[in-house]
């Protein structure tokens, strides 16, 4: 994982863009506008089941908040994976109630994670809607934990503006980079907390899940806000609870290898190790910083998104082979048992 500053989690709060845009016509789900309604006062009927998500990485004392919703009595909630990335400890509170809560799986390329509350049990469960049935010009409220858990949710009123929409995104607390298509591009000013929360419309009902915001952390009126279509994010939630593992699904929570990396300027493949989680499973294989690792069973890592991919398929308690370029030159390779990170 990335080096990132103590008390603040870049791009692991809101997955925040300097928003690139596919550049494509966005495709509408309809072509009249739908009847008048009060978002709002609709959002009421959401927001018990809304739930609200601290973390903690110990690594330099970094905390972060963000929103989820609950998917079932027993205590099962649906945000974003980047909400949860990394984390050491996560707590939640809804209906008044706070709980210790562990990662079910994620999907990271669709930035999709279900937690279970532990000990939950006769919570209010969010009305899930249909995002296809959603229209250019629709009201809708976001609604999430941008104050703070000791806060009043925020709601943020918009217009769904458009579909199909491909966002990228960089994290600083990995280095990766991912790319979310098929997103739904709402005008609303969400912000850094709101990211895992509910979308809303006019019926009540959720149809989205805020992933990303436009250009920094502190959006003003005019912002954008984007979400996943509930329709793709219950699927995904769905293959998560199922527990069955596969490409896209990790079930419990990732493999750390303990590096924070940086692709190497190179010709050839490798990420530059720009520092080594000390005591972690790259340190006991023998990587320092400053090392370039190229290779995970026989792979070849390229970028930090190839890493983050290929641990993905592993789980903790795996050995993997690693090949590396030390600082003077000489190829080594070496083992490493991955832990739970």
């Amino acid at each position: 994982m990335a080096v990132p500053q103590s008390r603040r989690r870049p791009l692991t709060i809101l997955t925040v863009l300097a928003a690139v845009l596919a550049m494509v016509a966005p495709a509408f789900a309809g072509t009249a506008l739908a009847a008048p309604a009060d978002p709002v006062a609709a959002s009421a009927q959401v927001e018990p089941a809304v739930v609200r998500l601290d973390t903690e990485i110990d690594y330099q004392n970094v905390f972060g908040t963000g929103t989820g919703i609950v998917l079932d009595p027993g205590g099962q909630v649906l945000t974003n994976y980047h909400v949860v990335q990394g984390a050491d400890r996560i707590s939640a509170s809804v209906a008044g109630r706070s709980y210790p809560a562990q990662l079910v799986g994620y999907n990271r390329g669709q930035d999709v994670a279900v937690l279970q509350l532990l000990g939950a049990g006769g919570l209010p469960v969010a009305p899930i809607g249909d995002s296809s049935a959603l229209v250019p010009g629709e009201p809708v409220v976001a609604l999430g934990n941008a104050d703070g858990s000791g806060a009043p949710l925020t709601r943020e009123v918009g217009t769904v503006t458009a579909f199909g929409r491909t966002v990228e995104a960089e994290d600083a607390l990995t280095g990766s980079s991912d790319e979310l298509n098929g997103l739904i591009e709402f005008a609303a000013p969400v912000r850094a907390g709101d990211s895992g929360g509910p979308v809303v419309n006019g019926a009540g009902q959720v149809v989205g899940i805020t992933t990303a915001a436009s250009v920094n952390y502190q959006l003003g009126p005019g912002g954008k806000g984007f979400a996943i279509p509930i329709n793709d994010a219950i699927g995904i939630a769905g293959q998560i609870r199922s527990l069955v593992p596969s490409e896209s699904i990790h079930i419990g929570p990732p493999s750390l290898l303990g590096v924070g990396v940086r692709t190497a300027p190179r010709s050839g493949p490798g990420v530059i190790i720009q520092e080594v989680l000390r005591g972690g499973p790259a340190e006991q294989a023998g990587l320092l910083d400053g090392d370039v690792l190229t290779t995970i069973d026989g792979s070849p890592i390229g970028t930090a998104t190839d890493l983050t991919f290929v641990l993905d398929r592993h789980y903790p308690g795996d050995v993997i082979d690693l090949t590396w370029i030390d600082r003077s030159g000489q190829e080594r390779t070496g083992k490493a048992t991955l832990t739970a990170g």
